[in-house]
């Protein structure tokens, strides 16, 4: 072998663990894919909400953090608040609900 064909190896060899590492996930963020599954669960937990007739607000934000969805924001009752974290909860992929909503 020559000496350019083993340095373009050894070259593509970091690339490829510097890009791989990239994507790793660490304690305080997450890895590509996981970043896109909770995407895709925050988009069907505000479907969720949007869709039911008693939660119909637009003042309950949602994040997705490895399948942990925090729901933030303000409803009107207090009553409200355990049934919107009941509907975050009954989407699949989440895994548990950190509620805090706010009554207003």
């Amino acid at each position: 072998m020559n000496k350019a064909f083993r340095t373009t190896i050894v070259t593509c060899i970091f690339a490829s663990a510097l890009v791989l590492s990239a994507c790793a996930p660490t304690r305080t963020s997450e890895s590509t894919g996981g970043y896109v599954d909770d995407s895709a669960i925050t988009a069907k937990v505000k479907t969720a909400i949007l869709q039911d007739p008693q939660l119909k607000v637009m003042e309950i934000h949602v994040t997705t953090f490895k399948d942990v969805v925090q729901l933030s924001g303000f409803v009107d009752t207090q009553k409200m608040v355990v049934y919107a974290g009941s509907v975050a909860r009954n989407v699949s992929g989440v895994v548990s609900v950190q509620n805090n909503l706010i009554v207003k």
